[in-house]
């Protein structure tokens, strides 16, 4: 039986949350100089703190919601809560007959693409949305911050469910 995660596709949409990340911050191009001015950021205080801890955190969390995300692009993942746990360990005719028939079902870049949108419009905007209200942040701040998530986690569930 083949095991229906790849878990080589977690770090890979961990690390492309780190690119993204890159690429949508940037003052020169993406939305950079925007976030900067609503999040009341400075190039000094940019340049302030410890880089390998902030990005070795950074990417940390990224493995964390790209497991959180894995449950939610590949539904196989909930057959080993029919069995409950590893199939080699415990055999179960049942599983395996579902996984034969379902083992690759909506196994697609697409389908984990629409998981990421989703997870990021009802997940992360909310949460970003709720915490800027409170700290009294824009509404620019919201949406660079929460389109980036949703960015991310759309290319990050396309990866988790494609691969």
């Amino acid at each position: 039986m083949e095991f229906p995660i790849n878990p080589i596709a977690i770090p890979i949409a961990a690390v492309a949350a780190l690119f993204i990340g890159a690429l949508w911050y940037n003052p020169k191009f993406g939305f950079g100089i925007t976030w900067m001015r609503a999040a009341g950021m400075t190039e000094e205080r940019m340049k302030s703190g410890n880089i390998a801890v902030i990005f070795g955190l950074a990417l940390l969390f990224a493995v964390m919601l790209s497991t959180l995300l894995m449950h939610f692009t590949n539904h196989q993942w909930g057959a080993f809560g029919m069995i409950g746990g590893d199939p080699e360990l415990v055999k179960n005719t049942s599983f395996d007959a579902f996984m034969a028939e379902y083992g690759n079902a909506f196994r697609t870049y697409k389908h984990g693409a629409l998981h990421g949108v989703l997870f990021g419009v009802f997940g992360a905007l909310p949460i970003i949305g709720t915490i800027a209200l409170f700290e009294r942040k824009s509404a620019k701040y919201i949406f660079v911050n929460a389109g980036y998530w949703i960015v991310t986690m759309t290319v990050m569930g396309s990866i988790l469910c494609g691969m």
